[in-house]
This record gives structure tokens, sequence and C-alpha cells, in this order.
């Protein structure tokens, strides 16, 4: 779990880079007709596999969700026997295919059922500095999200997308852990409250976290 914490801030960038190139893609393949999806999620309560949830309800896409309500490892069980290789959470089954990792499984949705809706409009394209990525510092990593929402009420610009929910995740991780205290940062936690508000997010807690999360490591003492 302290590897987990240590990762938090790295966990934000990843988030932030998965998505801006999300919906490149969808207009050219938008033409090409293709099958409703036959999607299962498997979940781990309080895990990143609410973000696929979350964006399923955004879009109104049909999607089963498979999880042991309160048993994180019952949970995990059929997640491995789902994915022996990379037993995760999101874990989703497509028709015949298995995926993980959010932001994958969210890139090839957009493309297939997005027809443009919830596309970031900042578009980019990231670049590896010299060297290669090093351990991200917390709290740069935040003043570079407050600033951006200073100016920006969304991490896709003027309106709400797949963006955002990539980021609310690890957002939280860093408060809930006393990673960092996110008080100093009144853009984030404006952004934050307005996300949460939505339809979508709450019908996700209703059915992804019905009972809160069970099993929280204890936060890091507070500094």
């Amino acid at each position: 779990m302290i590897k987990q914490l240590h990762c938090a801030a790295a966990l934000m960038m990843i988030a932030m880079a998965s998505v801006c190139g999300a919906g490149t893609k969808a207009s050219s393949d938008s033409k090409v007709a293709a099958r409703p999806l036959d999607l299962t999620i498997y979940h781990l309560e309080g895990r990143r596999s609410e973000r696929i949830v979350w964006f399923c309800e955004e879009l109104g896409i049909p999607y089963k969700l498979e999880y042991k309500r309160g048993d994180l490892a019952g949970s995990m069980k059929t997640i491995r026997e789902v994915s022996p290789l990379m037993p995760v959470a999101p874990t989703v089954r497509i028709g015949d295919q298995v995926m993980v990792e959010s932001g994958a499984i969210i890139e090839l949705i957009l493309a297939r059922e997005g027809h443009g809706r919830l596309e970031p409009l900042i578009q980019g394209k990231p670049k590896t500095p010299a060297g290669g990525y090093k351990l991200v510092d917390t709290e740069a990593v935040l003043a570079f999200m407050e600033d951006f929402l200073s100016k920006h009420p969304y991490f896709g610009g003027r309106a709400f997308s797949a963006a955002d929910i990539m980021m609310l995740f690890p957002t939280n991780i860093t408060e809930a852990f006393n990673v960092a205290d996110l008080t100093a940062y009144p853009h984030i936690i404006a952004w934050r409250s307005n996300v949460e508000s939505r339809p979508a997010y709450k019908k996700m807690l209703a059915v992804a976290r019905p009972d809160g999360v069970p099993g929280v490591p204890k936060p890091l003492p507070k500094t």
C-alpha cells in the first residue's frame, strides 16, 4: 500500500496523458458500423473500476457489473479467473476480448460508442522528457492541476469529458490517504464538487459502491 501511495502523483499524470488522445480515432471509426457492446465490468469496490462504471452511465451504455458486495477477496478471485496473467480492477470483457487499464478501455469504448461524446476538447500528445520520467512530485502535480482548472472548468476544456472521469480517482486517493492537503487548491475542490454532483456519478456510487469502501487502509499520518 505504501508503494501505491508513493505513486499517487504519478497516477494523476498518467490519467491526464491517457485521455489526451482518447477521441482522436472516434471520428473516422464512427463511420464503420459496429455491433453493440457486450460489456462486462469486473469490479472492486472503491477501486479504479469505478471509472468504467461511471463512464458507461454517462454514455448510457448497458453493461453487466460483476463483483461480490463487501467481499474484496471474492471479487478479486473472480478477476483472477477472467484475467490470470494481469488480475487488476478494472478488467472488462467485451464480447470475447478481455481488457485491462482504464485509459485503454475508455479509448476503445469512445471509439466504438462515443460518437463525439465525452471526448476532451483540448487535445495534445504527451512528450517524454529526455532520460524518461522520474518520480512525480505530488505538490507540483497539484499546482499544475490548480493552474489548469483556474483557466478551464474541466480537464478536457470547457465541457465535461472522459478526462475528468480519469482524474477524479487519483485526486480523491491523494486526499484520502493524506498524500496532500487539497484545501490549498480551491479550483481542484470546486471541480471535484462539480463532477461528483453529476447524476451518472451518483448512479455509479449506488451500483458500484453501495456500502462505501470495504477494507479501507489507514491514511498516512498528517505531518
